[in-house]
């Protein structure tokens, strides 16, 4: 904002020290007022800047308590086939950097937590709660193996996310094979054998921008017990010789809870976890 030049007369002669005061009065009053409005149209809009800036949140926290709330709800808001696109493309996914695709093959009713985990997994995550659970079983381009997908939606706040979060960290209950998910079998699918004896490989992750646990838990098809189950970030890691590192089973439950994951993630408007 600038202001004009200021004008400029000369001292009036001594017989008429009024007429050019007036003048002189008369000209500035106006750039005064208009120097005035100025000022309070600028407060005002500084103020409606600081006023809009509070109530969009854009310092974060009240962004992030929405967001939270928000994502509290995906579990009805969403079409399934956006919680469980039919089709899942996992590009380097696979052993080696291969790319995998899941195409879903049964999506279970959503219902509450009833004998849905066994007992281990279902007291350590009863701390926050049982909203709601979703759940869908994928098979692998080949058939071969299947994976039951699981969003475990929570009652717990952020705080009580977090807690849960470290717990499952710094004890290392994700690796743990007694506290495994349950699988979703599908009748009349190559799902249908699929129960608790032929779970092979699994990954729990709890989230602390959403009251959700996702899960996923892999196995073969075909309807085989797996005796030495072992956690897709054991399966994953180079090196790895056991059966379901060998099948790529590891790869199948973390390949397919990542990308479900990341999803939610979108849909709930946030992006990468930060710890």
């Amino acid at each position: 904002m600038s202001f004009a030049p200021a004008e400029t007369y000369p001292f009036p002669p001594a017989d008429e020290p009024t007429a050019r005061l007036r003048l002189v009065r008369e000209g500035r009053v106006p750039r005064l007022a208009a120097a005035l409005g100025c000022l309070v149209l600028g407060i005002g809009l500084i103020g409606g800047g600081a006023a809009g800036i509070a109530l969009s949140g854009e310092d974060g926290a009240v962004t992030a308590a929405q967001r939270y709330e928000d994502a509290a709800g995906l579990w009805h808001n969403l079409p399934v086939d956006e919680l469980f696109p039919t089709t899942v493309k996992g590009g380097g996914a696979g052993p080696g950097g291969a790319d995998r695709t899941w195409t879903r093959i049964g999506v279970a009713p959503d219902s509450g937590c009833a004998e849905a985990f066994d007992p281990l997994l279902a007291k350590a995550l009863a701390p926050v709660g049982c909203l709601r659970l979703l759940r869908a079983t994928y098979t692998d381009a080949t058939r071969s193996q299947v994976t039951t997908v699981g969003l475990l939606f929570t009652k717990g706040d952020a705080e009580a996310m977090r807690a849960l979060r470290g717990r499952f960290t710094e004890e290392g209950l994700g690796r743990r094979a007694d506290l495994m998910p349950r699988t979703y079998p599908v009748e009349g699918t190559v799902a249908g054998e699929f129960g608790s004896a032929q779970r092979a490989s699994w990954t729990v992750s709890v989230l602390t921008d959403a009251p959700v646990v996702v899960y996923a838990v892999s196995g073969f098809a075909d309807g085989r017990k797996v005796f030495a189950p072992q956690s897709a970030a054991e399966a994953v890691a180079e090196g790895a010789e056991t059966t379901p590192a060998q099948a790529g089973l590891g790869h199948d439950a973390k390949g397919l809870a990542d990308r479900l994951e990341r999803s939610l993630r979108t849909e709930a408007g946030s992006g990468p976890e930060k710890d």
